[in-house]
């Protein structure tokens, strides 16, 4: 892969800068297409920025033009009066469009495990349809199947840990048994570095090495930074009322009716073998001092295109 040209969407986002630090390390030129051209730039003007133009394709298309993989980690988490699934599904066709324009030799696509186009739930629907209309566009592709990512700025992994440092007791929906197996954001970069250097059609499940239940997680974080909590047991609703309260009191949205019961259906479990090395339980006592110290607002990122995609814990 040294010395090739790849553009990432979203370089100063979350996974995408892991992707395009990984990339710049091993010699590549990297640019990227994004929403938050006024983001502090992490890679002192090493990474091209172009505008994340979805209205102008042929804007987009030059943007790509002479690329050798676009990397594709561009989606929304849920829906908000300022962006949409649907939209987002839109955005994407419309950007691989683009890439088959410029003559992109590969995509990698950032999916999500066990996505459908059948799904009832418009986060794994929207999934799904992608999925297939990359392969329609006849791009040579590797699509990444992450359930959670933790490590660095992640939300989720996070937002436990900090209920957990505030709250009495821990809430789950149902008996908290439906399963998930999360991936650090390093070696979910790595493996987004692998697959850009590939060839053919892949499709990877991009799982790390430990399954947990969600009641585990949150023990395992629970006992990492100290705050081991009761888990009570709440009805799907009055879980998720719950936390549109807490959501609405810190500015953000932090949990969705799909997520709860894309979680209790167990979508965020494949059985694979593991992609990454870094194991959840022994991240979270290397970095218990820290984690869940502060919220992250998923919304507040969305909508402040101006600060850092960071909150201030070590990575």
């Amino acid at each position: 892969m040294n010395g090739r040209r790849v553009v990432v969407t979203g370089a100063f986002g979350y996974s995408g800068k892991a992707i395009a630090r990984k990339l710049l390390d091993c010699g590549d030129a990297v640019a990227t297409l994004t929403n938050s051209p006024l983001r502090p730039n992490p890679f002192q003007g090493a990474v091209t920025v172009f505008p994340l133009n979805f209205a102008d394709e042929d804007q987009l298309a030059r943007s790509m033009d002479g690329a050798d993989c676009l990397v594709n980690t561009y989606w929304v988490r849920f829906n908000h009066r300022n962006f949409t699934y649907a939209q987002a599904v839109r955005n994407s066709i419309r950007l691989f469009s683009a890439a088959r324009k410029a003559g992109v030799g590969r995509i990698v696509h950032v999916s999500i495990t066990n996505p459908s186009e059948d799904s009832p739930y418009e986060y794994f629907q929207g999934k799904g349809v992608l999925e297939r209309a990359l392969a329609e566009t006849g791009v040579p592709h590797s699509i990444l199947r992450p359930a959670v990512l933790f490590g660095g700025a992640d939300i989720l992994l996070n937002n436990i840990a900090w209920s957990l440092r505030r709250f009495p007791v821990f809430g789950v929906f149902g008996d908290g048994r439906y399963r998930l197996v999360p991936i650090h954001v390093e070696d979910f970069a790595d493996l987004a570095l692998r697959e850009a250097g590939e060839s053919g059609n892949r499709l990877i499940q991009a799982v790390g090495p430990e399954v947990f239940s969600f009641r585990e997680m949150v023990e395992t974080v629970g006992a990492a930074i100290g705050k081991p909590r009761p888990i009570l047991e709440m009805p799907p609703m009055l879980a998720h009322a719950v936390a549109w309260v807490v959501g609405k009191a810190v500015g953000d949205v932090m949990l969705t009716r799909d997520e709860v019961r894309g979680l209790m259906d167990d979508l965020l479990f494949v059985d694979a073998p593991s992609a990454g090395t870094t194991r959840l339980t022994e991240w979270t006592r290397k970095h218990a001092n820290s984690l869940g110290v502060c919220y992250a607002s998923e919304l507040s990122r969305r909508l402040d295109r101006t600060r850092a995609y960071e909150h201030p814990r070590a990575a």
